[in-house]
């Protein structure tokens, strides 16, 4: 499971701080599907990230026994001047991939084509973004962070995503941002409502998603 024990994180802005998340506290078992709820600026966009050690916690404890993604989508971690086929080979020599394998799976999901030959620096922001997913659903994972990347792309790209991660990965867990209610009802078990940097976890998406639709 991954337990999140008194999470806090602030920022430094001007001579005082701003807190975004104060005492969190989760637990999320093996299979959940959770879904993270709260307006724009609440914190779901922090949380994924401090979930997944793109960013550390000013003070609290995150204990992982399952195996994180990155955040899906999330490009920070490209090497801009490299191609990106080296970027993947990069990846697959961190988490011992077979690169071939990888390779095509990054070829035939991100329709890229040439592009992949070209430094990711010279990128749009949505090729970037077909590339981190890409290469984000090209590790297996006990556990996928998704914060609203799901929407990027045309119709085609986003079917294959929902294929990927939906049905393919059923059996995994998932942490998703997301501000579709639509998308929450589907395929969450569960939920947390994030507001003025506090959490309330329900185990009943509905009543969550009418809490957070009153916002």
């Amino acid at each position: 499971m991954i337990v999140c024990t008194d999470l806090y994180k602030s920022y430094k802005l001007g001579a005082g701080r701003k807190h975004v998340l104060k005492g969190i506290n989760l637990v999320v078992e093996q299979g959940d599907r959770v879904a993270l709820l709260g307006r724009n600026g609440a914190g779901k966009s922090t949380l994924i990230k401090l979930l997944g050690g793109v960013e550390m916690p000013t003070s609290g404890k995150i204990t992982r026994n399952m195996s994180l993604s990155w955040p899906l989508g999330f490009a920070g971690g490209f090497q801009g001047s490299l191609t990106g086929y080296d970027n993947a080979k990069f990846i697959a020599r961190i988490y011992d991939r077979d690169y071939r394998e990888m390779r095509e799976f990054v070829e035939d999901f991100t329709e890229l084509g040439r592009q992949l030959a070209m430094p990711v620096k010279t990128y749009s922001s949505g090729m970037r973004a077909r590339l981190a997913f890409a290469l984000s659903l090209a590790i297996e994972f006990d556990c996928y962070l998704i914060d609203e990347i799901i929407l990027v792309g045309d119709q085609n790209f986003q079917r294959k995503c929902h294929y990927e991660l939906f049905e393919k990965r059923a059996d995994r867990s998932m942490i998703l941002a997301s501000h579709s209610t639509d998308i929450v009802r589907q395929y969450c078990n569960r939920a947390i409502l994030i507001n003025n940097g506090y959490a309330t976890t329900y185990d009943d998406v509905d009543e969550a998603v009418d809490f957070y639709s009153a916002l």
